[in-house]
């Protein structure tokens, strides 16, 4: 298992090694190849061409000193270059930065397997990363989770019809009533419904006019 880790922190990278030579993961022999800021990685995955030396998972911090000469700016340039050399190799996001915005850039652009804020790394869940993104699915941590839902829910608000059938859901009009109003056919109304309520985590109409009401999108 060959896994690349590229952070300007050598302290941190230390810590992530440590982390994944411990069982059960530890057990897999993973072995590392480090890189400190964005020349370094451009290099390496320069050099890279047999596949025995291709990489199966890259730990990229977002914030990275920049290459100017290739145009690598950030830990985003490193790992888009890896989608580019590397199609295979499964990349995990770190960033340090909290903001939804940033955070939903990430996810949207990069679509990395797993996607970490720092303050939610510890070593289990650095091993619980790695496990979950071989195994085939999707890792965020919980402060990404809240990140993205919250602009998700603001996609979604954007959406006249949306707020127009939360809004007459608000007043009492049954969903049956709503398709010659907001001319959308009822199926159409109802997965939108749908939607709503996963992203406002409710089970039942009431609820998501509740929540909507309560976070201000009606």
């Amino acid at each position: 298992m060959n896994i690349f880790i590229v952070d300007d922190h050598p302290m941190t990278v230390a810590g992530y090694v440590n982390a994944l030579l411990t069982a059960p993961f530890g057990l897999c022999q993973p072995v590392f190849t480090k890189a400190y800021n964005c020349e370094e990685a451009y290099t390496i995955l320069s050099r890279k061409s047999s596949p025995k030396k291709l990489f199966d998972i890259a730990i990229i911090d977002k914030g990275l000193p920049g290459y100017e000469a290739k145009s690598i700016l950030s830990g985003s340039d490193v790992a888009i270059l890896i989608r580019e050399k590397m199609p295979n190799c499964k990349i995990i996001m770190i960033t340090a930065h909290t903001e939804v915005i940033i955070v939903y850039d990430i996810a949207k652009k990069i679509r990395p397997e797993g996607l970490i804020i720092k303050n939610d790394i510890t070593p289990e869940k650095l091993q619980q990363a790695v496990m979950t993104i071989i195994a085939g699915d999707q890792y965020q941590s919980p402060m990404v989770k809240s990140c993205i839902n919250e602009i998700w829910k603001k996609e979604l608000m954007i959406e006249d019809h949306n707020r127009q059938i939360l809004l007459y859901l608000s007043k009492g009009f049954k969903i049956k009533e709503l398709e010659g109003i907001i001319h959308l056919t009822t199926s159409a109304i109802q997965k939108r419904i749908i939607r709503m309520k996963k992203v406002f985590e409710v089970t039942d109409d009431t609820g998501l006019v509740k929540e909507a009401i309560k976070q201000g999108f009606i």
